[in-house]
């Protein structure tokens, strides 16, 4: 970029943001629902804090705050601006954190589902601190997909059909998916043979939360029966939950081959009927749009992918 593009780019942000200082201060005032609180937590004035959001007010043609007897509240505009300064102000704090910690560019910041994380990421950390001794990981979790990425995220994993505009994909592994119990509940429950047992065992479910992610009804439409009658002894808004009752001897689970690998291998969980479904969509590792992926991301697939 030459130095003429660089001074035209940062006069446009002058004339955008006016004052850093108004916006730390209108997000203490709007944190604290009060000018005399935010002025005392500053160590300035209650002027000084009423002139700065003035500032803004006036820069952006609108109020920000209805002023109430002994009371001040976000007006509409004022709500938007706050939520986008919190979430700056929180982000910009954790870079410094991170800098002040002397945490260097060797973090690579991975999100995923809670559900790939407990169950797929944190069991295998320890080969992953053997392959690569200096790697530092962030996981960022969350119990849905993310609808893009935020920019201090170096790698997403989504289960899908691979074809996102935001990202590029590499095909991490494909599913099977099919009923898992603790051998405890086996102990004292006969196994289901067919289908039709399905119906009056003890079942533990949980909320379809990706797409093409299955419940019991989907996973029985896939083999072909669509009786909407099962029995439910638990259902559970996160899968991690539901496997978890299933290895504490509460019923059976469906058991993401990927996901539930490991408990299988220990005994932990076991597979039961030769009954499974293949679902179409797989896992992949996305690189967000704008970056390319190096040898370590080449590493992480390499490691994901191990069983």
């Amino acid at each position: 970029m030459q130095p003429g593009n660089i001074d035209k780019k940062v006069k446009g942000y002058r004339r955008l943001i006016p004052s850093m200082t108004a916006l730390l201060e209108f997000e203490a005032v709007a944190r604290l629902a009060s000018f005399t609180l935010a002025a005392q937590e500053l160590g300035v004035t209650q002027a000084a804090v009423s002139k700065q959001i003035k500032l803004l007010e006036d820069t952006l043609e609108t109020r920000l705050f209805h002023r109430l007897h002994r009371a001040i509240k976000l007006t509409q505009e004022g709500y938007i601006l706050h939520s986008v300064v919190t979430e700056s102000i929180h982000r910009m704090a954790s870079v410094f954190d991170k800098i002040s910690e002397g945490i260097g560019e060797r973090e690579i910041a991975i999100a995923c589902t809670d559900a790939f994380s407990h169950l797929r990421v944190l069991p295998r950390l320890t080969a992953l601190r053997t392959l690569q001794p200096k790697l530092k990981l962030r996981l960022v979790t969350q119990l849905l997909p993310p609808s893009s990425y935020r920019d201090d995220v170096d790698l997403a994993i989504r289960f899908g059909n691979g074809k996102w505009e935001d990202g590029s994909s590499i095909f991490l592994f494909d599913e099977e998916v099919f009923p898992v119990c603790s051998p405890s509940w086996l102990a004292v429950h006969q196994a289901p043979v067919s289908i039709d047992d399905f119906l009056d065992v003890a079942l533990i479910d949980s909320d379809s939360t990706l797409e093409g992610w299955m419940t019991w009804n989907s996973w029985c439409r896939e083999l072909g029966d669509t009786r909407p009658k099962l029995n439910y002894s638990l259902r559970c808004s996160s899968y991690s939950d539901a496997v978890q009752a299933a290895r504490q001897g509460y019923g059976i689970a469906l058991g993401w081959g990927r996901l539930v690998t490991h408990l299988l291998n220990s005994g932990e969980l076991v597979r039961i009927t030769p009954y499974t479904v293949k679902p179409k969509d797989a896992y992949y590792v996305v690189v967000p749009a704008g970056r390319e992926p190096g040898s370590i991301t080449h590493t992480l697939v390499d490691w994901l992918r191990e069983d």
